[in-house]
């Protein structure tokens, strides 16, 4: 699942750094928790899609790796993202 064009910039421009920030961890967590969510979606209504759940894991541990290295680098970042998209219970 594709996000649409719209989304994509409204969520790169909500965290983003810095005028050009693009790529910085905030905002690839981000991305990746919004493509994890529409997935999760999907699977409600295909619950035997077996080819997409394996690309949900993998962007699960992408997004898992990322907020490792965020903790480590930027420890007061890593507590904003968590709170602002509400990952940890």
């Amino acid at each position: 699942m594709v996000l649409v064009k719209e989304k994509k910039k409204e969520v790169i421009t909500s965290y983003k750094a810095h005028e050009k920030d693009t790529g910085s961890p905030s905002v690839q967590i981000a991305l990746l928790t919004e493509r994890i969510n529409s997935l999760s979606d999907h699977f409600k209504a295909h619950k035997r899609d077996h080819h997409s759940r394996q690309g949900l894991l993998r962007m699960v541990s992408i997004r898992r790796r990322l907020l490792d290295y965020l903790k480590r680098k930027d420890p007061k970042a890593y507590k904003e993202i968590i709170k602002k998209l509400d990952l940890r219970k």
